[in-house]
């Protein structure tokens, strides 16, 4: 066969409504979607997450040729001699005569970068079209962000909602007569709420001729897959999933979405939507979300705080970080204020931890390459800024173990939001807890063999110490901060013995890593 035009198509660009698959006669154009070395190796993946994203993007290169699109799907056994997505490329546009390559603007800046050098470089003619996907188109990005400049996400978030016209009012007002409801989504689950928890909707595709496939080729990854596979592979089951969520989640969504236990079988699903990999692997539109979650609003008896907290998320934040990403890239991907410089403990591995809230949250992710936004941010995130992790081992750590982590959402999520290295471009303050913290949020402590109420015994909770530690560590920098710097009244407020015996078991447990 030959063909004009070679049109290559990412694992996270599964967009079926691209204008690219709305052009009436295609014969001279082949569609090519790939699984690469390159794309399995730069970080040491969790393993679902390379079968999920294998498993949806041979269904999406299935459901291309349906469509009687010309759609070349290529497996590891295809190219496990192409080092590199430049030599498939040059290897395919030569055996099938091609004159163009065509391919979307990737979402990572490595892979942007590699492509504008082989454009340059190419002796095809290699054009680039939007991924259609974002609700700020990219060209946009530069008007809202600027280098190294902090923005806040509230003010973004703001204009977005009045730039698209979502949950306002008349008279350019936001809708219930304020812009965010955080006040009224900061709910413990109590024991009876416990029991109304749905039981989450799962999905049961075999992927054991995935899982050969990968184990053959000897991709290094970690975490637990079965031959079934619980996540959607197709743009249908993810439209169930949505559904699913406005149907039975949303109504509770906002109220717990910062609640975590360890005393329901459903802990790692809760009210959370579970949409982020549809998401991001573009099978599931933004803007369809938020139109499907504005219906169930209008249409069911569903407070504002719950639905307001949800779009936030979609409409704000995943917006806003996209944007911090890509005007301080590459140059974020070093940036280390806090000059944390430690090594990952190895239970971020395996989950055998002491600590009854960090062994929740790994042993969940390992299980499920899932955990929501809280257990990210207070747990394992928490965590490593109180230790003075490096923020590259971290960075490697979240990109790999989660499923819907691709670098542009992650990175600015953890190098910025949670581990404070980007110096206060994305967060106000670092986002640093005691154990009080994780106590009010969930029932981890309850059934921990640290004890939450101490700071200085052997038993006590290593998260009471490390962040008095921490916030003395770096009390030049933060004592000026409005937002935190009254909290250093409280430790002069202690008695000398009290602050020693703190800091000492401080030094003990940061000495002492791997045995907490």
């Amino acid at each position: 066969m030959q063909y004009t035009t070679l049109r290559f198509i990412f694992g996270d660009q599964l967009n079926a409504s691209h204008s690219w698959f709305k052009e009436k006669s295609q014969p001279d154009t082949l569609y090519v979607i790939a699984e690469l070395k390159q794309e399995t190796n730069y970080v040491k993946h969790h393993l679902q997450k390379v079968v999920a994203f294998f498993a949806a993007m041979e269904n999406f290169a299935n459901a291309l040729t349906k469509a009687n699109l010309n759609c070349l799907h290529l497996t590891l056994d295809d190219t496990q001699d192409d080092d590199s997505l430049p030599e498939l490329l040059t290897r395919l546009a030569k055996h099938y005569q091609c004159q163009n390559i065509e391919y979307q603007y990737p979402d990572e800046y490595r892979l942007k970068k590699q492509l504008a050098d082989f454009s340059q470089q190419s002796e095809f003619n290699v054009n680039a079209v939007d991924s259609e996907h974002f609700l700020l188109p990219f060209n946009d990005i530069g008007q809202h962000f600027k280098p190294n400049k902090p923005v806040k996400m509230e003010f973004f978030y703001r204009a977005m909602r009045k730039r698209f016209n979502i949950l306002m009012d008349d008279d350019n007002q936001p809708r219930g007569g304020k812009w965010n409801f955080d006040q009224q989504n900061r709910n413990k689950l109590k024991p009876n709420d416990l029991k109304e928890i749905p039981e989450p909707l799962c999905f049961g595709h075999d992927v054991s001729h995935i899982l050969k496939r990968v184990e053959m080729h000897k991709v290094n990854t970690f975490g637990e897959c079965s031959d079934t596979l619980i996540w959607p592979t197709t743009r249908a089951e993810a439209k169930q999933l949505l559904d699913f969520f406005c149907d039975h989640l949303l109504v509770h969504f906002g109220q717990f979405q910062d609640a975590m236990t360890c005393q329901s079988q459903y802990q790692w699903s809760l009210y959370h939507s579970r949409l982020s990999f549809a998401l991001n692997t573009k099978m599931l539109h933004p803007m369809q979300v938020i139109e499907q979650v504005l219906t169930s609003f209008d249409k069911q008896p569903i407070d504002i705080a719950q639905v307001e907290g949800f779009i936030r998320q979609i409409l704000g934040w995943r917006e806003y970080v996209r944007g911090i990403y890509w005007q301080n890239m590459p140059d974020y991907a070093s940036k280390n204020a806090l000059n944390a410089k430690r090594t990952l403990p190895d239970y971020f591995w395996h989950g055998k931890t002491n600590m009854n809230c960090m062994h929740h949250a790994i042993t969940q992710s390992l299980q499920t390459a899932y955990a929501h936004h809280i257990q990210r941010l207070m747990i394992t995130g928490n965590f490593c800024l109180l230790t003075a992790i490096e923020p590259s081992e971290v960075d490697e750590w979240y990109l790999g173990i989660y499923i819907d982590a691709i670098e542009w959402v992650e990175m600015p999520n953890t190098r910025g939001m949670s581990q404070f290295a980007d110096g206060g471009l994305i967060a106000t303050k670092p986002y640093a807890a005691s154990g009080n913290y994780i106590n009010k949020m969930s029932d981890y402590c309850k059934h921990c063999s640290y004890n939450i109420k101490e700071k200085a015994t052997e038993d006590a909770c290593p998260f009471n110490s490390l962040y008095w530690h921490f916030m003395l560590e770096h009390e030049q920098q933060l004592s000026q901060n409005p937002r935190i710097g009254m909290i250093y009244k409280n430790w002069y407020k202690q008695d000398e013995s009290v602050q020693q015996a703190t800091l000492k078991r401080a030094n003990w447990c940061l000495d002492n890593l791997e045995k907490l």
